[in-house]
């Protein structure tokens, strides 16, 4: 019975590990991905004003106009900082808000429909942006980001790699490519 169990301790540890190798990859095509859809959603908004501003003023939202500019910027700008992976954490706080005002306003029926019929929730047009941006918010933006290049960098400067301590998965003594185990800049401990 001991060697069942420490044979699958064995295989479920080798699991892991390959497994979350494919965390980054992960983070970095939802990065990809909707940055680039938030980026087209902010574009469009910010071509098409006069379009969205009746539609805010059609949902009741105050100050429809300057809300206008600024959905569509947030949307533009924050798309592009996650499509680069650059204060991504940051920008996915007010993406995320953004968002869940998204449901309140626009798709009031599928916010409040998300236990009862999940299936509208789901379906409704804020889900899957909020799900992103709330995916980089709590994981962050993984090893593949400029967020993480600009943590190895700065603590590169400061000296403040220990000997034999890896960032951006790089160890400080031998340079060589080793297991992706660095956190992002906005990650490090202090």
């Amino acid at each position: 019975m001991n060697k069942i169990i420490k044979t699958s301790a064995v295989l479920y540890s080798f699991f892991e590990r390959a497994t979350s190798h494919l965390q980054s990859p992960l983070l970095l095509a939802v990065r990809l991905y909707w940055g680039w859809q938030f980026f087209q959603t902010g574009l469009g908004k910010l071509t098409n004003i006069p379009k969205i501003v009746d539609f805010f003023t059609s949902l009741g939202i105050p100050f429809p106009a300057f809300n206008a500019y600024l959905v569509g910027s947030l949307e533009c700008v924050g798309g592009a900082l996650l499509f680069l992976g650059l204060g991504s954490r940051l920008i996915a706080l007010p993406l995320t808000f953004n968002m869940l005002v998204a449901y309140i306003t626009a798709d009031r029926e599928a916010l409040f429909s998300v236990f009862s019929e999940p299936g509208k929730f789901y379906g409704a047009d804020p889900y899957t942006f909020l799900f992103a941006s709330l995916l980089i918010l709590i994981f962050g933006p993984g090893t593949l980001s400029l967020d993480t290049v600009i943590g190895y960098l700065y603590k590169r400067k400061t000296g403040s790699v220990a000997s034999g301590e890896e960032v951006f998965g790089v160890s400080a003594d031998s340079g060589a490519r080793s297991e992706l185990s660095a956190e992002s800049f906005w990650d490090s401990k202090a």
